[in-house]
């Protein structure tokens, strides 16, 4: 396995695979099969203030990745390149009531596993690519891939320790692009330039139910190297509601995004802004989680990062906001992280990090928003890519 940087680990956990990478790979005539993966485990330790007190918390937890193995199947026929790919991703932490995991049998708490991947692709480099299956969405794909705390803890407000994942910086200047069922096309690469378009399932508003029409995801790059490599994006999401929430009027929930990143030397700098209606709730990060009608919402995120031999260093600071629609005030969540990324060697990266979030907006107790929010986190702990 020959040594990956560190935004190709990151690409890898989240499965855009190269049929290159992998830890075993085992061939049948034109067929070849790839197994790879990944596992984390972090000491985080958190104080949150609230409008309710302070409390104090830690444990041992999954970072903003969970576990990973991935069976990828490529091979070429008839002038086609076909792909199918399977991923699971574990997590080792034990029952959370935030997200409803269950208890066992006896009622000791387990983990569970995600299914993430499940699709197969067909296409040619000079005419495109067509994927079938559930995978990664498009809106928001590109700016996780560039968080540097992917590799690490990040904030983790929401999610009560022990929990399957953070948050990273999710909610605080970007939404979560999440892994969702679709059928997608990618055009071929024109010297540096690509896009993408795909439907998707329409996720289901809260207490809205489905719509009679798929969602719609696009996303367009353009990628240079040189003495100063870097990227540019641009993306668009849409999706319509059929019924409403609360007497709350139908609509069309959308929103647009751009990104840039680019190197200088060690120095790697990433700016980055979205504005959305009816997206829901950005400032829990989750696409569509939209209890509130059209809910205005707009963020932005910066980083900066250094590497140092085989050490790199960075800072990234984030804000998420949303107002209108049923939402009582204008809620606002920023964070700051500060990493320290080692990579001990080509398989494992030790991770030390501190994130500061705050959060303003209406009276949690009195109003049902946010309230003001402080949370300090402390994490150190490591990832393996294999």
């Amino acid at each position: 396995m020959k040594q990956r940087s560190l935004t190709a680990a990151v690409a890898l956990a989240l499965a855009t695979l190269s049929t290159g990478s992998h830890a075993v790979s085992f061939s049948n005539g034109d067929a070849t099969l790839d197994i790879n993966g990944t596992v984390n485990g972090f000491y985080s330790f958190r104080t949150t203030e609230d409008d309710r007190g302070k409390v104090n918390n830690s444990g041992i937890t999954n970072g903003l990745l969970p576990g990973w193995i991935n069976f990828v199947f490529t091979t070429q026929v008839e002038g086609l390149d076909i792909k199918a790919h399977v991923g699971f991703a574990p997590g080792i932490n034990n029952d959370s009531s935030t997200v409803g995991l269950p208890l066992g049998g006896g009622g000791e708490p387990y983990s569970q596993i995600d299914t993430r991947n499940l699709y197969f692709q067909f296409g040619k480099a000079e005419a495109g690519t067509l994927k079938f299956g559930r995978d990664i969405g498009l809106f928001g794909q590109k700016i996780i891939l560039a968080d540097m705390t992917l590799l690490g803890l990040g904030g983790n407000t929401y999610a009560s320790t022990p929990f399957n994942t953070t948050f990273g910086m999710i909610g605080h200047g970007y939404m979560y692009t999440g892994f969702q069922p679709q059928i997608t096309y990618t055009s071929p690469n024109f010297d540096g330039f690509q896009a993408g378009v795909g439907i998707f399932q329409p996720s289901d508003f809260i207490g809205s139910g489905e719509t009679s029409t798929p969602g719609v995801q696009a996303i367009a790059s353009y990628d240079w190297k040189g003495s100063t490599p870097g990227s540019v994006w641009g993306g668009l999401i849409h999706q319509n509601t059929d019924s409403g929430y609360n007497n709350v009027d139908t609509f069309a929930a959308r929103g647009a995004e751009l990104g840039a990143k680019v190197g200088l030397g060690d120095f790697e700098a990433v700016a980055y802004g979205f504005t959305g209606k009816g997206l829901g709730l950005s400032t829990v990060g989750a696409l569509f989680y939209s209890p509130y009608g059209e809910t205005k919402s707009r963020g932005w995120f910066l980083q900066g990062t250094y590497k140092l031999g085989k050490t790199k260093v960075g800072i990234n600071f984030g804000e998420n906001r949303d107002s209108g629609g049923n939402l009582i005030g204008t809620n606002r969540f920023r964070s700051t992280t500060l990493g320290i990324y080692h990579s001990l060697n080509k398989y494992i990266t030790l991770v030390g990090e501190y994130n500061m979030e705050r959060a303003k907006g209406p009276d949690a107790i009195n109003s049902g928003g946010n309230g003001d929010l402080k949370t300090r986190t402390i994490s150190f702990g490591g990832i393996i890519f294999f």
